[in-house]
């Protein structure tokens, strides 16, 4: 017999927890200015000409009305999968709305840097935004920065821009395309001479996020058996680790149609193993128990419900029969008291409740007493027939199968009062 043919392209997930970051040294020499790249997705901070030392996801873990100190923010929180229904994000899309979670980010960044000052922050700091970005929002994070940290200068500017200039030093002014790709949206930027085009620039709300998003729902829809395992966390590693974007989309579509080169070239990704997939078939012999016991404690909580109604509704009519005791003993006054607490208008209608009262009681006496005589153990195949009917039943809705035909059953005997608030005021 061959060998099996090893595994090619096997993967497995990382699951890449974070650790929280580390307080750095501040910078005492040269101008000492702090760079935020305040991204959707990721914040990117550092010292100017050091590059970033920084680097978090743009979320915070907060309970809705919780208290800040038990805020988590960006690598304090190890894994988001368990608290992601917890997570916010100061940014609708790509603009950053929320002032206390960006005032969060921003205390969190500047401790991690190092800052001495107490109180304020004595850097100017550089502060990226979206192209085009509104004038509120700007003025917003302008009096953040000034009135909440007192820095002393700020300067607001695009990261597509800071990043063509640097990479065209030695073409003077410049002029070319920018494709600026974020986590909600896509920006195209023409550059002429060296200054940017506002007028012609275009967005499209398409980015990472919607790119996860798909695919997530692809892999859900091709392995519905695993659709606890695909988080948003795997198909993120997916996308940035595993996914790339050709040069030529036809071109490549006619290699991927090549069987050799697909089996050379594809990426397999393993989940991790866990028992609860193999879920053993329990005998039928115990599923047959299991519905016999099911049956047994709706039956037993079905008659102890009924228990309590009669209990309840014999009270009922002994409160009713010591209101008439009253009118016959010639307790008048006391009578038309109890009346008005009853909302009832006359004694008819006192006595003709009574009655319909007394029959429900006694039905129900008799249907108790009934079920206690015929009481009897019952073989496997007359207990066949009720555990299929019984098998859809939940336990938290024990009444449906017995209670409602019975009270089908005495409904033409008992009818209900034209007074509505009768059953209100005999629950004493």
């Amino acid at each position: 017999m061959a060998a099996p043919r090893p595994a090619v392209n096997v993967f497995t997930f990382r699951d890449a927890q974070t650790s929280p970051d580390p307080v750095q040294e501040p910078v005492t020499e040269g101008p000492a200015i702090i760079v935020l790249d305040n991204g959707s997705f990721q914040l990117r901070a550092g010292w100017a000409g050091k590059g970033p030392s920084l680097q978090l996801r743009s979320v915070v873990a907060r309970s809705r009305g919780g208290p800040r100190s038990l805020s988590r923010v960006g690598n304090d929180i190890p894994n988001l999968e368990p608290l992601r229904w917890l997570l916010r994000t100061p940014f609708d899309r790509n603009l950053p709305v929320n002032l206390e979670l960006q005032e969060l980010l921003c205390d969190h960044v500047f401790q991690k840097l190092g800052v001495a000052s107490q109180g304020y922050v004595d850097h100017p700091v550089v502060f990226t935004e979206a192209p085009c970005t509104p004038l509120h929002v700007r003025q917003m994070v302008a009096e953040l920065l000034f009135e909440c940290y007192r820095v002393p200068k700020v300067s607001f500017g695009i990261d597509g821009l800071y990043s063509f200039n640097h990479n065209h030093k030695c073409l003077s002014p410049a002029s070319g395309l920018i494709v600026s790709s974020g986590y909600h949206c896509t920006h195209i930027l023409p550059v002429l001479s060296g200054r940017f085009d506002a007028k012609n620039c275009k967005r499209v709300n398409l980015g990472g996020f919607n790119a996860v998003t798909y695919l997530q729902r692809l892999l859900h829809l091709k392995y519905p058996g695993h659709v606890s395992a695909i988080t948003l966390s795997r198909v993120e590693e997916i996308l940035h680790d595993h996914c790339y974007v050709p040069e030529d989309y036809m071109e490549e579509l006619q290699k991927w149609r090549c069987p050799f080169y697909y089996e050379e070239n594809v990426h397999k990704m393993q989940l991790p193993f866990s028992n609860k997939l193999l879920g053993s078939v329990a005998p039928s012999e115990e599923k047959q128990e299991r519905r016999q016991q099911q049956l047994r404690r709706l039956q037993e909580l079905n008659a102890r419900r009924r228990e309590e109604k009669l209990q309840q509704d014999q009270e009922r009519l002994d409160r009713l029969l010591y209101v008439q005791e009253l009118l016959e003993d010639g307790q008048v006054e006391q009578f038309h008291k109890a009346l008005v607490e009853l909302n009832m208008d006359s004694a008819e209608e006192l006595q003709s409740y009574i009655h319909k009262l007394n029959i429900a009681v006694e039905q129900s006496r008799q249907r108790v007493l009934a079920e206690a005589m015929d009481c009897k153990p019952q073989t496997p195949e007359t207990m066949g027939g009720e555990q299929d009917d019984m098998e859809g039943i939940s336990e938290l809705d024990p009444m449906y199968s017995e209670d409602q035909g019975e009270t089908e059953k005495a409904a033409p005997n008992v009818q209900v009062l034209s007074s509505k608030s009768v059953y209100q005021k005999y629950n004493w």
